[in-house]
């Protein structure tokens, strides 16, 4: 029975992609901690995210957990270092060992440390051809969660999540439903019951003609590829002027959640 949960890590859990009624984004976590929540008496669960988008796995480690480590929380989630390996040159091999260095010292505090994989990048454009450099990392990450005790949160194995409306229009996060399917996997990552399959089939799609993909392709460049290669160029962050959630209650996610719904 899980008490409380602190959330760390970057864009994909801050839940970008996920926006609720306020604008302020939602995402996997926020959900996930509403499961939680529901398996405790009432008023009988903390629940804190301190994400923030854009964020390498230093800034995270040096902003993020000494807070985690403070709150002494029973679960930490910890998804770091994604936006290390996008980057050019980063070798997988040594941001491992800095996300090790993470993970031992969370599990110091912390009851539980579910880590997380990286998805798998085959069909996303511009990511597609880092798909080795993320399986690699992907390894390093399962045998640290073995060497620690720690529940893995797959989302390589997650193939729901390869239907494009799992993804937001910038083809880089999760939609909302996208973000549903990954709080659903953490539940079973940790062996709870949840309340429905991630990896329930989608609808099925009418095709779509190849100058449809093609005008879309070119709409998701124009709207969101080129500024995101600016912001990199200009040695920017998407989270620089962005705050952490904070201590959130279960309840306001789910009123939140249900206003969107």
């Amino acid at each position: 029975m899980i008490g409380s949960y602190v959330a760390v890590g970057d864009s994909f859990t801050e839940g970008v992609g996920d926006p609720g009624p306020d604008g302020a984004f939602v995402g996997w976590a926020d959900r996930f901690a509403v499961l939680l929540a529901d398996r405790r008496p009432e008023g009988d669960f903390k629940y804190t995210n301190l994400a923030v988008r854009g964020k390498l796995l230093d800034q995270i480690v040096e902003d993020q957990l000494p807070k985690a480590v403070d709150l002494a929380p029973d679960l930490v989630s910890l998804c770091a270092g994604g936006n290390d390996i996008i980057r050019p040159g980063t070798d997988p091999d040594e941001v491992a060992e800095r996300f090790e260095r993470a993970v031992a010292r969370l599990s110091e505090a912390a009851g539980t440390v579910m880590v997380t994989t990286g998805f798998d990048t085959r069909g996303v454009p511009v990511l597609k051809h880092l798909r080795g450099r993320i399986a690699t990392y992907n390894g390093h990450v399962r045998a640290i969660a073995d060497r620690y005790g720690c529940p893995v949160l797959d989302l390589w194995s997650l193939k729901s999540v390869q239907d494009r409306r799992a993804w937001d229009s910038d083809r880089l996060h999760l939609s909302p439903e996208g973000h549903t399917r990954v709080a659903l996997r953490a539940g079973q990552a940790l062996g709870l019951e949840v309340p429905a399959d991630p990896e329930q089939a989608w609808p099925p799609l009418p095709p779509r003609g190849t100058l449809e993909i093609r005008r879309d392709d070119v709409h998701w460049a124009r709207e969101f590829l080129v500024p995101w290669i600016g912001r990199r160029l200009r040695g920017e962050s998407s989270g620089d002027h962005v705050t952490a959630k904070g201590s959130l209650s279960p309840d306001d996610i789910k009123h939140r959640i249900a206003s969107v719904a």
